[in-house]
């Protein structure tokens, strides 16, 4: 949303999910807690969201387009191939460390309340499909050598390898980013 934008009531119902979310888990978020937290009818939360399912997705494909705008920050101001594969890598796993909503989903991995994950996971297949189509993209303007397949395979292996460090990181932000434009570079040649 642009700086001094009015905020609609849809992407207030979707602040409503989330706080909840990170605050109960989503098995507490039903839509008449959203529609009192709001201050809107259940009725209006259902005409603007749908049913739970669809803010489930709502709510991912908000989070996914706020980490694919640092993704495409990086390609737009980078103007070496690797230093903006480094750049949105690390971008990305640097919003990662701070998600509240994506620390709920995956910490619910221990617990029981486990409904989101598989849009971040297993479902995921549409939301992987529209990260490596923007990111296809970007690189579009770069000298990588890559033929059409071997970007695709590259961008949809890269795209997988940085997902799994958002889900699990085992270095910091920075050491991962290194780690994956050095791969890069060494596919690249």
């Amino acid at each position: 949303m642009a700086a001094g934008a009015p905020e609609t009531t849809r992407q207030r119902i979707l602040d409503a999910a989330v706080e909840m979310t990170t605050e109960t888990g989503w098995a507490s978020v039903t839509m008449s807690r959203i529609a009192e937290r709001c201050g809107v009818s259940r009725q209006t939360v259902y005409n603007d969201i749908g049913a739970k399912p669809a803010l489930a997705k709502s709510l991912i494909l908000r989070e996914l387009e706020q980490f694919l705008a640092v993704v495409s920050a990086a390609f737009d101001q980078e103007d070496d191939f690797l230093k903006a594969i480094r750049q949105a890598t690390y971008g990305v796993l640097d919003r990662a460390q701070d998600n509240k909503l994506l620390h709920a989903v995956v910490s619910a991995t221990h617990g029981a309340d486990t409904e989101l994950l598989p849009y971040l996971t297993s479902h995921s297949e549409g939301l992987l499909g529209y990260a490596i189509e923007i990111i296809h993209e970007h690189i579009e303007r770069f000298d990588h050598g890559l033929s059409a397949h071997q970007a695709d395979v590259a961008i949809e292996t890269i795209v997988r390898v940085v997902l799994s460090h958002v889900m699990q990181p085992t270095k910091s932000p920075d050491e991962t980013a290194d780690d994956i434009s050095w791969l890069v570079s060494r596919v690249l040649g």
